[in-house]
Parts: C-alpha cells; structure tokens; sequence
C-alpha cells in the first residue's frame, strides 16, 4: 500500500521559479513587442468611462435614513460611514485620535487568481489584458502609429468577485473560473486571504490563488502567457501590471540565500503582535448622512478641506467585460500618492524597513506596510516637525527603483502612486529605528505572505517591484 505520508514542502518549486525569472522570453509575446500587443487588445473592443452626477447611477441610491449609497441588488458594495477611534496605547506611545470618512464595505470575498503552466521546461503565468473604470488612459503602441490611449493593463487570469463568478449581475461566465473553484483541476502553489486597501474598504479580503494547470489550457483572446523574467520587466514600467497581479505574484515563494536576518522569525511575529496589542482601535460603521467634516454634492461627496478623497459617480462602457455597460461610484483620491520602502544591507543581507500601520479598515488593526505611504498634498499644511517620518527624505531621493502603479481600478478613480525603492544609511533610517517600525528581510515577508493580513496591499506591491527589481538585475 502506498504511503499516505506527503511531503509538507514542494521542495522544488523554488527552483522552478527562479528558471522563470531569468527567462526573459517565452511562449507568449516578446517583452519588447507587449505594449504593442496590448495596444492591439484595446483597439479591439471599446471602452469609455464618463463622471455622471449621482442621479443618473443606475441601481444605485442614498438609502433612507442612513445616506448610505447602495445597490437595488443588496449585491456588489455600500459606501458607508466609518468612525475610527485610536486611544492612547497602554505605554503612553501613541496621541488620541479620532476620524471620520466614507468606506466601502464589500463582506464578500473575491478571487484573484493566476494560472501557471510549464512551457519548455518554464513556468509561465496566464495573464489578462483588463479594462478597469478607474484606471488612468495610458497611450501605448509606436511611435510610428502615434500610440493608442488604453484603459487595459494586466491582471491575474481571473479577478473576479463572488458577484461576478456567480452573475449577480446576469453578465457572461468568467473566464477560467473553474481552475480556481473545482478541485482537482489544478495543482495550488500558492492562497491566501490578502487584505485590501485597509483606508478604503471596511475588513475586505480576497483569495489570493496561483494554481498549475495539469491539463492543455486553451488561450483565449486578452490572454497571454508570460514568463516572471518578462512580468519583472513589465514592472518596472508605468501602469502595466495592475494591483491584483501585483498582489498575487508577492505571494510566490522564493528561495532566501541567506537564511538570516536582524530579527529572528520569532522575535518579528512577537513584535507584530505587540504592535497589534498596543494599538486600542475601534472602528465602527455610521451613516453616511451627515458625516463630521464630509459634504455631499450632486456629482461628489468630498472632505470640508478638499484633502483625501471624493466618492464620485461614472458610467462605463466596455466591450470585453462580463458587463458591457452599467455605472458605479468611484473613490477618487486627491493626488498622487508616495509608497516607498527603505532598504539597507546589513553584512550583506537586504533588509527593507517596515512600518505597522494602522488603518480604520484592517481586519487585525494593524498590518506591516511601507516605510512611507502617504498622499504628500495632505500634509503639505504641516510644519516639518509633524509632518510624517521618513516623507520627506524619500522625496527628496534618487531610488533605486522608481514606477507609478495604480491602485484597485474597480473602485478606485485615477488612483495611482509613485512605488519606490530607496537605499538608506545609519543617518537616514538607523539599525534602531523608531518605534512602530523594524528591519526584515524580503524572505521573511515572503514567508509571512504565505498567510492572511500580515502585509498590507501595498506593501505586497513593494515586495513584488522587489522580487522584480532583484531578478532583472537591478
């Protein structure tokens, strides 16, 4: 009788993933033609998004009493009210605060997957060309042809909401759906529940997947196979690889040369558990209507200070969706953000300086973010000495890796920020650094992504441009 016994670790795969990494080609489009290619995808199906004034949402409405802007479906997502109150944590490390803002509140949880195959010995991953309302046109193609403006950037084989995989909204079947819901129909490498943008969405959470296909997989139109070599190189250009993506290649593991750090594994689970034991959150959702220090108008709800953030409506036409038409509110930030990790070696080990974050709409109050992750405009007010650390030394930087990413562009407007890597020294970002945050190295939050709520959505992207930037020679 064979043995029940199965190895706990595909010791393997690692390997395999590193041949993926220094292919710079493979059985999809070439890395110098893909603009090209996705270009051609947009020029392929329409798209338009258009601002309306809330009136003109359709299915959408301010419910009574609450002002709560919600679906005739009770499906998809409400924008609520969310009151957050930090006290005083019980060391006396922390000021009193208090706030108010819109928040989406979404309880279902979505998947997003990537699908894997061997070519020639190569793994590669199944990506989607995908139009998103919320993201930026960007102009691709030749110089020759002028360029065509898109809205299409690459995502994960499937992005799909429990509404859209289950056709609440009556649309087409997602595509490839069945490798991440059917057992048996793949080989899991990687899943895990991955929180979103924690300042945005109320304790959202969606299953992060990266399955191999046992089976021939037929590849449909807006998708190409790709290799991680050719997607680290995508990454380093300006919104290509979109968030989900991002999100879900950081949970892909990767072999750690050194097998060293400042902390110990078990020293940096003990911190972050202090960190989540000192921090007295509560968040708590309110009505939307009348919202302390929030205004609605017909075609926006904005802050009295025109800082952070407007809920806004659009209508959106798009010809390769499950839905070629509908509208929707957006959240649409007021300028650019700056996420930034800062990264030192310390006897010739990487490490990257992690923040605990807190933020109203963590499931676990705080999780592990980036050295720097602000919108500079919202405290351009500010004297020096309360603006936020580190900030201003990281803009005034030359990084070592520099590209704009968007944000979720399913929900959020024109989102976008400048992803940094920036080398630091004992002046900067000492071996000691300040309370709330601490040294770690890429492996070990390669190993902490492997399970839930650990690492924010964008430090997850930060871990990605990190593995990319490593892999592509730096």
């Amino acid at each position: 009788m064979p043995s029940l016994i199965q190895p706990r670790e595909d010791t393997g795969l690692a390997a395999r993933l590193a041949r993926s990494a220094a292919a710079t080609e493979g059985a999809g489009p070439a890395t110098a033609d893909f603009a090209s290619w996705l270009a051609g995808r947009g020029r392929a199906s329409t798209f338009r998004v258009d601002r309306i004034p809330f009136a003109e949402l359709d299915g959408w409405s301010f419910e009574e009493p609450t002002g709560n802007l919600v679906h005739r479906s009770g499906r998809f997502f409400t924008v609520e009210g969310l009151r957050v109150t930090e006290e005083e944590g019980p060391y006396g490390d922390g000021p009193y605060a208090d706030w108010h803002q819109p928040i989406i509140k979404q309880p279902e949880v979505g998947i997003l997957g990537i699908l894997a195959k061997e070519f020639d010995g190569v793994l590669h991953f199944l990506m989607q060309a995908k139009m998103e309302p919320g993201n930026r046109p960007q102009v691709l193609g030749s110089a020759r042809t002028g360029g065509t403006p898109t809205l299409l950037q690459l995502s994960p084989t499937v992005q799909a909401t429990r509404s859209n995989y289950t056709k609440a909204h009556q649309g087409a079947d997602v595509k490839y759906i069945e490798y991440f819901i059917e057992p048996g129909r793949g080989r899991v490498i990687t899943d895990a529940l991955q929180s979103e943008h924690g300042s945005w969405f109320f304790r959202k959470s969606n299953r992060n997947m990266v399955v191999e296909a046992l089976e021939e997989v037929p590849l449909l139109d807006d998708f190409c196979w790709l290799t991680l070599g050719q997607i680290a190189q995508l990454l380093h250009r300006d919104n290509v690889v979109n968030m989900d993506s991002r999100t879900v290649l950081s949970t892909l593991p990767h072999a750690d040369p050194t097998a060293g750090a400042l902390l110990p594994d078990t020293r940096l689970l003990s911190w972050i558990t202090g960190e989540r034991s000192r921090h007295d959150v509560r968040a708590e959702r309110v009505p939307l209507a009348g919202l302390p220090g929030w205004k609605r108008g017909e075609d926006t709800i904005e802050h009295q200070d025109g800082r952070y953030f407007k809920v806004v409506a659009v209508r959106v036409q798009a010809g390769n969706r499950e839905v070629t038409g509908w509208t929707q509110p957006l959240f649409e930030p007021v300028g650019q953000g700056v996420t930034a990790f800062l990264t030192r070696e310390f006897d010739g080990v990487r490490h990257v300086l992690v923040h605990a974050r807190v933020e109203g709409g963590f499931l676990d109050t705080v999780e592990l973010g980036p050295t720097v992750q602000y919108t500079p405009g919202n405290y351009a007010h500010l004297p020096a000495a309360q603006r936020p650390l580190f900030l201003d030394a990281v803009l005034a930087a030359t990084p070592l890796y520099e590209a704009v990413h968007s944000e979720e562009g399913g929900r959020f407007l024109n989102a976008e920020s400048r992803y940094l890597l920036v080398e630091a020294d004992e002046r900067l970002a000492p071996l000691d650094p300040p309370p709330g945050y601490a040294w770690v190295t890429p492996a070990q939050l390669s190993s902490l992504v492997r399970h839930g709520h650990y690492l924010n959505v964008q430090g997850r992207t930060l871990l990605a441009c990190l593995n990319a930037w490593t892999v592509s020679g730096r």
